[in-house]
């Protein structure tokens, strides 16, 4: 495993910066294992929704955990508004980082991950295997 500290930007994306820096490592495996920073725009798809929740505003990220993989990254965040009212659920396309987005991934070079569709759950789910 080798530990990769990063910051993100104002502005960035926060899955695709995430996806972004596991191509530009060169690697097929990562877990997010810690995440802390600020968004200007939230997505979060909750339990058994179809839709996300989209909240315009300044959030704090308070957890950030998930898996990278070539096929996509799979994120869970919760976060506080001003009024300390806490949200969680899936990350979806549009968090936008508001100051910094400081997250720690872990590298697994001997491994590769893969999303492919389980017929027993109906989503594109984890497979993991060493890599060649």
């Amino acid at each position: 495993m080798k530990p990769l500290p990063l910051r993100l930007l104002p502005g960035d994306d926060l899955r695709a910066a995430l996806q972004r820096v596991l191509q530009a490592q060169g690697c097929q495996a990562a877990f997010v294992l810690s995440g802390i920073g600020s968004l200007s725009q939230t997505r979060l798809r909750l339990a058994g929704a179809d839709d996300f929740l989209a909240i315009d505003g300044e959030v704090e990220i308070l957890t950030l955990a998930g898996s990278l993989s070539p096929d996509g990254v799979h994120l869970h965040m919760s976060v506080a508004d001003a009024t300390g009212r806490v949200v969680g659920g899936h990350v979806t396309a549009g968090c936008k980082v508001r100051t910094t987005a400081e997250v720690l991934l872990a590298l697994l070079p001997s491994w590769q991950f893969a999303r492919e569709f389980d017929a027993a759950t109906g989503y594109a789910e984890l497979r993991i295997g060493p890599r060649d």
